[in-house]
């Protein structure tokens, strides 16, 4: 039954990452890839959050079901780290070397902000 759960999870998160990536390529165009950094950005910053805020310590319990759904299921269908490699390489095979740093800097960089972030929230959270 989890893998069940965790398909559909991830069916929901790979919907969800497709239509986030849709608004950041009209609004911020395709010459820079803004959707995946995006979504890897909010993907990080949801899990740690949910990570944090129904683990042992955390201020809602949740079944070990409903946080699979969540993080390996719809977080794992919405993040798109292969899609950021495959990126990240077409950018350098075809010479753009500043966008292919960019994408590997901007992306490490914030989505362990994103990921701080969410912990931080999520314990404040707890705390009270």
């Amino acid at each position: 039954m989890p893998y069940l759960w965790i398909a559909i999870g991830s069916a929901v998160g790979g919907m969800a990452r497709y239509w986030c990536y849709g608004i950041a390529a009209r609004v911020a165009g395709e010459t820079f890839p803004w959707g995946t950094l995006m979504v890897n950005v909010v993907g990080s910053s949801f899990i740690a959050f949910f990570a944090a805020l129904t683990g042992p310590e955390g201020r809602a319990l949740v079944a070990p079901g409903v946080r699979q759904f969540v993080m390996p299921g719809i977080c794992g269908g919405f993040t798109t780290f292969s899609t950021f490699s495959l990126e990240t390489l077409n950018l350098a095979r075809d010479g753009q070397w500043m966008k292919a740093s960019l994408n590997i800097l901007s992306s490490i960089t914030l989505c362990l902000i994103g990921a701080w972030l969410g912990y931080i929230l999520a314990t404040s959270m707890n705390e009270r």
